[in-house]
């Protein structure tokens, strides 16, 4: 008989929670040591002077009733991740690991309390709300020849889409250190990537040595709301279509994800909810023992 997982036991038994994020995170930690394959790093003499992506996402969201201090917090926590990600470059064969270059989060290092989504239920914590510089990254690689080798689904979509400006589900969540965002670049090109604040924005950039022979585009398609065992989900999928930049003829299609979660409010007056699950469809996306997210 095989033993319960640790993310059932924790589910279980509460108290066993802070157990099961120590072992996950020492797991992962002796990961890394074992680990041998070419990392990105800081490389200033690295040539890249084509702008291949670019994208920015507002700072300060009205967020239901959660408190606007929180958000003031998580932008000073961005502002201190983003030192140790901005002008990281990766050569072709080389990984980046998102905790591997920020590191943890702890009030040690001058990280704030920030809105996190745990179990469902919005809370704080020290270092909330760096999922949005996550987001923001895998974004932009979802844009460029580079391949996302770990990416985790927000368990839940927690808002309505006030302010939203990329779709549903093209998010990453993370979570000190083994819920992580990982992506590698398979070449031929060298990336660099630039990330900042300004007043109003987390702004972010990858330049390359080359350009690339094509365009990517990422659209959503088959977006709804369908309600299923009392709860009401939200899914749809990201496709990625590739333009020749020297015919701008379509040179490649593919769906790039396919997401399905709950949602934690109620979709607003003239969104049609259907009565039914969709073809295939298993319920919401799970994703090994993942206790919280930055929101």
């Amino acid at each position: 008989m095989r033993p319960p997982s640790p993310r059932l036991l924790s589910e279980r038994y509460p108290f066993l929670y802070p157990v099961s994020v120590a072992a996950h995170r020492l797991d992962r930690r002796a990961r890394w040591l074992l680990d041998r394959r070419p990392h990105a790093r800081l490389d200033a003499g690295a040539d890249t002077p084509h702008r291949v992506v670019r994208h920015g996402s507002l700072l300060m969201r009205r967020l239901g009733d959660v408190d606007m201090a929180l958000q003031r917090n998580k932008v000073e926590n961005l502002r201190l991740a983003i030192r140790h990600l901005d002008g990281q470059v990766l050569r072709p064969g080389d990984e980046l690991s998102f905790w591997r270059c920020v590191g943890q989060p702890s009030a040690r290092r001058g990280y704030l309390r920030g809105l996190v989504l745990v179990h469902g239920r919005m809370s704080s914590d020290v270092g909330g709300g760096l999922c949005q510089l996550s987001n923001l990254l895998h974004w932009m690689v979802l844009h460029t020849t580079m391949r996302v080798v770990e990416r985790h689904h927000h368990g839940y979509d927690p808002f309505p889409d006030s302010g939203r400006v990329i779709p549903f589900g093209s998010g990453a969540t993370v979570f000190y250190n083994y819920v992580d965002f990982r992506f590698v670049n398979p070449g031929p090109e060298t990336y660099r990537i630039r990330l900042w604040l300004t007043g109003d924005e987390l702004r972010g950039e990858l330049w390359a040595d080359r350009r690339p022979p094509v365009r990517l585009h990422v659209r959503e398609r088959d977006h709804r709301f369908f309600r299923s065992g009392g709860r009401i989900y939200r899914e749809n999928r990201l496709v990625r279509t590739a333009v020749d930049r020297r015919t701008g003829r379509r040179a490649g299609q593919e769906v790039v994800l396919h997401n399905v979660c709950p949602v934690l409010y109620e979709p607003g007056p003239g969104t049609i909810v259907h009565e039914e699950a969709p073809a295939g469809a298993e319920g919401p996306v799970r994703v090994p023992f993942l206790p919280a997210g930055s929101a």
